[in-house]
């Protein structure tokens, strides 16, 4: 979802799946009949964006759009887990990365929106990680909660992109850039 600092700071203090590093996590939907994308982004928070604007916007790999699109692949009220995501809509971006703030951040979105059918997540937290694989906090980090105020929510229970596409619940579907 963009080659930068934030970008960068994800991706390295994130696991892999096949060796694919996700920064962004989002929910495919049909939203008043058009193909879209419910996310929550640094630029806009909660928000839907089409699903044609979501492709023209993601990083190239060999030219094309690096994307993967992954199911659910467990008996799950689909619409309801899309009116929940909508139900967030206008929320600022979280931040501080902590839960339950009225804020949102993208795996957080995905997290809060998909539940099992007797209302448990599907999605595992996981202590977060905020450290790169030499176990040094990359500056982004330190520099955006120092001007929060906040001391970085390292150990918190949380999600990210790549600890989400490697749980059991999902199936990759397709791969744009292959």
């Amino acid at each position: 979802s963009g080659n930068t600092a934030m970008s960068q700071a994800i991706t390295t203090a994130t696991r892999t799946r096949n060796h694919i590093q996700y920064d962004h996590v989002a929910v495919y939907a049909n939203v008043d009949g058009v193909p879209s994308v419910i996310e929550a982004s640094a630029q806009a928070g909660v928000c839907v964006v089409s699903w044609e604007e979501f492709l023209e916007r993601a990083d190239r790999i060999d030219g094309k759009p690096g994307i993967d699109v992954m199911r659910i692949n467990e008996d799950v009220d689909i619409p309801a887990a899309i009116d929940k995501a909508l139900s967030f809509k206008g929320q600022s971006y979280d931040w501080y990365y902590l839960p339950e703030n009225g804020m949102m951040y993208c795996s957080e979105l995905i997290y809060e929106s998909f539940l099992r059918r007797d209302g448990s997540h599907l999605f595992t937290p996981a202590p977060m990680n905020f450290r790169d694989k030499d176990g040094n906090m990359p500056e982004f980090w330190e520099e955006l909660f120092a001007g929060l105020g906040k001391e970085v929510p390292e150990g918190e229970p949380g999600t990210n992109p790549n600890d989400m596409s490697m749980e059991p619940v999902l199936t990759l579907v397709h791969r744009y850039f292959d």
